[in-house]
């Protein structure tokens, strides 16, 4: 692997009051197709992580960004990148989540998110999740 940057990326767990949190699947045409994860994408040149994230899931998932709590920060070795992942739960938002890339959403129950194919690099978040999420 080159030395280059980790790609520095923020991820928000959408919480509905239920318990429940909001994965996505990763489309086809993208790295890791098909695992799911946690809405969120890049963090863009003059953004702040917070920014990166009320813009990320405003494009993915058409939803307006009220409160959110700062979870975690890890860094993840793929094989082929490295990502340096920010974490964020998202108490309060606005909208109806869908999916303007074209993923798939699924609402799952906080405690089974270790059942589901979520990409490694949000594997920590679940735990830290599932301590807050009621």
């Amino acid at each position: 692997m080159s030395a280059t940057a980790a790609l520095r990326v923020v991820a928000g767990a959408l919480c509905d009051g239920r318990g429940q949190v909001l994965i996505a699947r990763r489309p086809a045409d993208r790295h890791m197709a098909g695992r799911w994860e946690f809405p969120g994408g890049k963090v863009g040149d003059g953004e702040n992580e917070r920014q990166a994230l009320v813009r990320e899931l405003r494009e993915e998932l058409g939803v307006q960004v009220h409160e959110a709590q700062f979870c975690l920060r890890l860094s993840h070795a793929y094989p082929d990148r490295t990502v340096e992942l920010s974490c964020w739960l998202v108490r309060r938002f606005t909208g109806e989540p869908r999916g303007l890339d074209g993923q798939e959403l699924r609402w799952v129950q906080a405690a089974d998110l270790s059942r589901q194919d979520i990409l490694e690099a949000d594997l920590p978040f679940i735990e830290a999740l599932q301590r807050l999420v009621q």
